[in-house]
């Protein structure tokens, strides 16, 4: 039984799936214009555990994960840096996937493009305006009319009035009714990339992409709609609102969503210059599965402080959990039977409410930690949990002989006492050995 956090109920409840052991899966994906931040690929990771944790309690998932490949930020940057909306989305989704792959996220049953959608855009749309939820400007825009919808601010417990006043809502150039309206399609600016419509030229807006993927892949009605906090509104709430009012059917049953990622207690942002993105973290050597373990002993639903000092922690803690989970086992004690599979029913029962990763990563050390389990068992139980947490755990260390390690310590004191010319010969010797020794924020590190 998994319990989940559901922001439209405002509490945990058990998690019911429409059809049995099938759960259809929707999560927000990255709009392509630039690399993800560490705040963006904290969201991708949680999502990521609550489908390995769906799929060890048996279900079958269809998770669709979409990409928005047309968007105000596309063509922002395209022409700043004078190339077509379509290559700077092209090469930034690459980079996204690649980064997927370096965190061990699973991949999605679909992973649908914006631009490759349009046609099912155009058709709901259509559905709204010929229902009255939808009206054209003198912009030759279309728009959602919010007060034609009578549960608009369900989610983010927002209230009608406080819209009409404006809190929380930024007028734009488009020709609206009132400020709260939405836009379902964007009459065609010059230089900008367009598609055919009834209502004439132009591009769909970001919300009615997202409803229009989820729909067309996994109908009216979902069992999960995941993102990170800052879609509640208004991205999720225009959602629930322009499919409801298409389909007269709750869109998504439960909506999952994870906190923010803070960089030294400060919201990440780019006037401060604390956006870090996985590359950062590559340039100072840095796994980034030891970033996955890190996210993981904080819990999705909780802010999460990110500072170099957290981060070379959880990237020791990580190489420890391997160097213990295969060192060469000493000729045991006499041990006293230990019943092993009682940690497996306290890790899935962790992972089950409500994705406690803290809670089963510390399990792992118990484990660790437990004279009385031997080697076998030990690596038996936490490849079994492995499945969930994703950080790569068969992976064995490599073995580095005493001698090189004793030269890259002696090499770090050189480091340490600014004796920079000693230390690259030292390293220089090393790398003759065939080792390379690189400097990491958690320390030197061989290879």
């Amino acid at each position: 039984m998994i319990k989940i956090y559901n922001t439209l109920a405002g509490k945990k409840q058990v998690l019911k799936p429409i059809h049995n052991k099938e759960v259809k899966f929707y999560a927000c994906g990255p709009t392509v214009y630039d690399r993800a931040h560490l705040g963006n690929l904290r969201t991708y990771i949680f999502e990521d555990v609550l489908r390995r944790t769906l799929k060890r309690n048996g279900y079958k998932v269809r998770q669709i994960m979409n990409i928005t490949d047309i968007e105000d930020k596309i063509i922002k940057r395209a022409e700043e840096e004078n190339k077509k909306p379509k290559d700077i989305a092209e090469f930034y989704e690459k980079i996204f996937f690649e980064d997927l792959k370096k965190l061990n996220i699973e991949k999605a049953e679909y992973y649908p493009r914006a631009t490759d959608n349009i046609k099912a855009g155009i058709e709901l749309i259509k559905k709204l305006i010929k229902k009255g939820f939808a009206y054209q400007g003198k912009d030759k825009s279309v728009y959602f009319n919010i007060s034609k919808f009578k549960n608009y601010g369900k989610l983010s417990n927002l209230k009608k009035r406080t819209l009409k006043m404006g809190i929380g809502i930024t007028a734009d150039e488009y020709d609206k009714k009132e400020a709260a309206d939405f836009v379902l399609w964007k009459s065609a600016k010059k230089n900008e990339p367009l598609w055919q419509s009834p209502w004439g030229p132009g591009r769909p807006g970001w919300h009615i992409e997202c409803s229009a993927m989820s729909m067309k892949y996994l109908g009216e009605k979902l069992d999960i709609h995941a993102g990170g906090v800052d879609l509640i509104f208004p991205h999720h709430e225009n959602e629930i609102a322009q499919s409801e009012a298409a389909s007269n059917k709750k869109f998504a049953n439960y909506w999952i969503h994870g906190e923010h990622l803070l960089i030294n207690g400060r919201k990440m942002s780019k006037s401060l210059k604390n956006t870090y993105t996985l590359k950062d973290l590559e340039n100072k050597n840095v796994d980034p599965v030891a970033f996955r373990y890190l996210v993981l002993t904080g819990h999705y639903r909780s802010k999460m402080n990110f500072t170099w000092n957290s981060m070379a922690f959880a990237e020791n803690s990580l190489n420890n959990i391997r160097k213990k989970l295969y060192a060469e086992e000493k000729s045991p004690a006499k041990r006293k039977k230990q019943n092993y599979l009682k940690y497996e029913e306290k890790f899935l029962s962790a992972v089950n409410n409500d994705l406690n990763t803290p809670k089963a990563v510390s399990i792992i050390w118990e484990i660790l930690k437990n004279k009385n389990l031997e080697q076998k068992e030990k690596q038996l139980l936490i490849h079994k949990f492995d499945e969930i947490l994703g950080l790569k755990l068969k992976e064995k260390p490599v073995e580095i002989p005493r001698k090189i390690g004793k030269m890259a310590q002696q090499r770090e004191i050189l480091r340490r006492n600014k004796q920079f010319i000693k230390a690259d010969a030292l390293r220089k010797k090393i790398e003759k050995l065939g080792y390379i020794v690189e400097d990491t924020i958690s320390g030197p590190k061989i290879k």
